[in-house]
């Protein structure tokens, strides 16, 4: 989901650095790496690896650019780097905020905050509803789903320090609290989810309806699943081919048009006192 935007953008080289056990790297990542169209990988992890990536070490390339999540230690690292090379974003820890009404499945609703929950004691599972009823189901149901899965220590803790659910008196007020908070997944549990979709301002991806999981962003929905958190949808956009084109502005005039702008150029040079600046626009005209 990294490498195919990049791809398309037209990217030349694109090389990735991804941690190895003992027994190598996973063949997963490898095969996902053939097919996407990765040119060199290298066995490099963490903040190792986006300090070699941006400056260069050993036979690790620097690069124009990194993308990708990471923990921590990965986020505060392309902060810092950031500058030195571009970055896609930093991403903080994973969001989810669902919005449903009395339509809404509280087992499926339930699922959906514990598959978020699970990636780390940091996620922050929410559900915003207008119904009391489907937010004390949910509450009851969590617990019963949570037993035996696998990570259910890391669960138990993201949904106590992080989970929250508010009660609503209408859908506007689920909206405006949704659009305040800026989450990155963001599921309409609705039976018409269509009929809001045009309110919802910020949101880093929007799953639409009672059989859209945000497990299915995870892995094959097909847009890009690296999104905005920490409410920065407010002001930017998941990972897509634009993040891998520059722009460049290209000036052109005539004798004739230069003229005919020369008067304000020179105004506001004069009122910067900037000299040099006018006289390169004077000089044109013949007047030195």
């Amino acid at each position: 989901m990294n490498v195919i935007p990049a791809r398309v953008a037209g990217v030349k080289k694109i090389i990735m650095c991804t941690p190895a056990s003992h027994d190598g790297i996973n063949p997963y990542v490898l095969i996902a790496a053939d097919i996407s169209g990765v040119d060199e990988i290298f066995k490099l992890g963490g903040a190792q690896a986006i300090a070699a990536m941006a400056c260069g070490a050993g036979n690790i390339p620097k690069v124009d650019k990194i993308a990708g999540p990471g923990n921590i230690y990965v986020a505060i690292a392309k902060r810092l780097v950031f500058g030195k090379v571009g970055i896609d974003m930093i991403a903080g820890p994973t969001e989810i905020l669902i919005i449903a009404d009395k339509t809404g499945r509280a087992d499926y609703i339930a699922a959906d905050l514990l598959s978020q929950a699970e990636h780390d004691e940091m996620a922050v599972p929410i559900l915003v509803t207008t119904s009391e009823e489907l937010a004390e189901d949910v509450k009851r149901i969590l617990s019963t789903q949570c037993d035996g899965l696998s990570r259910s220590d890391i669960i138990a803790e993201s949904l106590g320090r992080n989970g929250f659910i508010f009660i609503v008196k209408d859908m506007d007020e689920a909206i405006e609290l949704s659009n305040r908070i800026g989450p990155e997944h963001l599921e309409l549990a609705l039976d018409d989810p269509l009929k809001i979709l045009d309110r919802v301002e910020n949101a880093g991806a929007v799953f639409l309806g009672h059989y859209t999981p945000e497990a299915v962003g995870d892995y094959l929905a097909g847009p890009s699943h690296v999104l905005p958190t920490g409410g920065t949808s407010r002001f930017s956009s998941p990972l897509g081919v634009y993040d891998f084109i520059k722009r460049t502005s290209l000036i052109s005039y005539t004798e004739e048009g230069l003229r005919k702008i020369t008067d304000p150029v020179l105004d506001i040079a004069g009122l910067e006192g900037l000299d040099a600046h006018a006289r390169a626009v004077r000089i044109r005209k013949g007047e030195g």
